[in-house]
């Protein structure tokens, strides 16, 4: 693991982002993480987190590829990359199985059969299994186990959480990376990877949800005693916003965008009633025309309270309105219109901050803009499963044997190397 780089990579609608860490040692012999790179391109065939033209996506793809291997300097053999869209689905499943040893003792294969019938539990035919992730589980009807291993039993149930998505979504996705002659070394649920960069092991105990504000979607994942609850992606994102403007101001979607990056605010209670005006001929507009600047945030404000609205019912669902002491954390580039805060924390009832990766960088202006924190979390997700992958075969060579480490390492990862087999 040593001496090598990981590379995240997040396929956004609106921008395709790349992150670089490099994995090294530090002068006490651990493993470290820095990152030395991340680069945007402009998106092209892909919308909603879905692949819209082959080609297109093909091409965008190689792009930032290219982009990213000048800064660095050398080539990516693969990559981690982040799938998404409404397309994705999670749902909850149990597995249960009786323990194979005469003596009672749980090892970490009877674990992974439990996963493994939870897996078997759901599994429809159009569908491709992302993550399998176990929540808690119980021996012999004691509840609220973390680890069972080294326990004694007959009885092992396990309760997950499977995050899947639709067979030709994932296809599409995987195929249009291998085409650029990359290599996937996992796919990642883009709101997990998010999660991961922007919250503290703390906050996803206490309850908090991660909101990542999109282009033309945004996923939210919600944590409670250091499981995730709830994933959802809603079909919502800045470009509704920027369809607003151009809709309220009759003028081309180009022009919306430049008046919502340079004039845009969700709180329009910050802004005077009278006296502040934009001239629309500055923005590429035909004729003159004055426009207050209240009017535009008053149409960005409201779209911005129906994203919340929606995250809103997503809590409902689950009982957990206006109940996670962690509150809300923003990222994705929706998210960095000012008043974004205000206007969650005003719907939501909750706090509501920014969330801002603390790993190291020397880049740390890129590494920290929310726009990046996917691409960010990928890397990480990446580094702490290796970590974990690595942790399991010593012990597997010092007490169990490779058999038994090789499958503690792999429980809850997500699907590594598989989808090659869906390219001709």
């Amino acid at each position: 693991m040593k001496d090598r780089l990981i590379v995240g990579l997040d396929l956004g609608s609106s921008r395709i982002r790349l992150a670089v860490g490099q994995v090294g040692l530090t002068q006490d012999k651990r493993t470290s993480l820095n990152f030395i790179g991340a680069v945007e391109v402009p998106s092209q065939g892909i919308a909603k987190g879905g692949v819209s033209s082959l080609e297109d996506a093909v091409s965008a793809i190689s792009a930032c590829l290219e982009q990213a291997e000048r800064m660095v300097g050398m080539p990516f053999n693969e990559a981690t990359v982040g799938i998404g869209g409404v397309a994705i689905s999670s749902q909850e499943a149990k597995g249960v199985i009786g323990v194979s040893r005469s003596d009672g003792e749980i090892r970490p294969e009877d674990v992974a059969r439990a996963i493994e019938a939870a897996k078997s539990f759901i599994n429809p035919a159009n569908q491709e299994i992302l993550h399998i992730l176990p929540r808690s589980f119980s021996v012999d009807g004691q509840l609220g186990i973390k680890d069972p291993i080294g326990m004694q039993g007959i009885r092992l149930e396990v309760d997950a959480l499977i995050v899947q998505g639709l067979s030709s979504h994932v296809r599409n996705v995987t195929k249009a990376v291998f085409r650029t002659g990359l290599d996937i070394s996992y796919l990642v649920f883009s709101p997990l990877a998010t999660a991961d960069a922007v919250t503290s092991p703390r906050q996803r105990e206490l309850g908090v949800c991660v909101l990542n504000i999109g282009a033309s979607t945004t996923g939210l994942a919600i944590y409670e005693n250091g499981e995730l609850l709830r994933t959802v992606t809603l079909p919502i994102g800045a470009d509704h916003i920027t369809s607003d403007i151009a809709i309220g101001l009759r003028v081309s979607f180009e022009a919306a965008e430049k008046i919502k990056i340079i004039h845009g605010t969700a709180n329009a209670e910050a802004l005077p009633k009278r006296g502040s005006e934009i001239d629309l001929a500055d923005y590429g507009v035909d004729q003159n025309e004055l426009v207050p600047l209240r009017f535009i945030a008053e149409i960005v404000e409201a779209r911005a309270e129906e994203i919340f609205e929606k995250v809103d019912q997503e809590l409902k669902k689950i009982g957990r309105e206006g109940m996670l002491p962690a509150g809300i954390v923003l990222s994705g580039g929706g998210a960095k219109l000012p008043g974004m805060v205000e206007v969650g924390k005003r719907v939501l009832r909750l706090p509501c901050a920014y969330g801002m990766t603390t790993a190291p960088s020397s880049m740390p202006e890129l590494i920290q803009d929310p726009c990046y924190s996917t691409a960010v979390g990928l890397v990480l997700w990446t580094y702490e499963n290796e970590r974990k992958e690595d942790g399991a075969a010593k012990i597997s060579m010092s007490n169990m044997g490779m058999k038994g480490g090789a499958l503690l390492g792999k429980i809850g990862n997500p699907i590594k190397k598989i989808f090659k087999s869906f390219i001709p």
